[in-house]
């Protein structure tokens, strides 16, 4: 254990963190994402929902400041008529833990796959919202 990092962040999704180099993309599943099926680093956070998650990784991780969106989410499939609230939650996060504005894109479900194939790591994670993935672009850690 260490003072000051959240519980939630284990050693190995901390490792994972701290390998990422700038530019690097994080994903954020839901419970019904396929994150087994496409990682190359895949770490296990179930029974773990993504806001609590993505809170405590933004507190360590900068997004990337040189691109338009560094932070993706996956849009809703035409004709599905679900809409996602936890995407206010996401957003109301974001602004809360970077300190520069960072822009939300909606990627189309299967483009996201082909990103999050291509991804650093993904954590896999119990959240039962639906349309709750998340990729983050990491950037650059500039000492203050």
């Amino acid at each position: 254990m260490l003072k000051g990092v959240p519980a939630i962040l284990s050693p190995e999704l901390l490792k994972i963190m701290m390998e990422m180099g700038h530019g690097d993309e994080l994903v954020i599943g839901d419970g019904n994402f396929p994150a087994a099926s496409m990682a190359r680093r895949l770490v296990r956070c179930d029974g773990h929902d993504v806001p609590a998650l993505l809170d405590a990784i933004l507190r360590f991780f900068p997004l990337d400041t040189f691109v338009d969106a560094p932070v993706a989410l996956m849009e809703v499939v035409a004709g599905d008529h679900t809409r996602p609230t936890i995407w206010e939650t996401y957003r109301a996060i974001v602004e809360k833990r970077s300190p520069h504005p960072a822009k939300i894109e909606f990627v189309e479900r299967f483009a996201f796959y082909d990103r999050a194939r291509a991804a650093y790591a993904i954590v896999a994670t119990g959240e039962s919202a639906l349309y709750a993935n998340v990729i983050l672009k990491k950037g650059v850690v500039v000492d203050q």
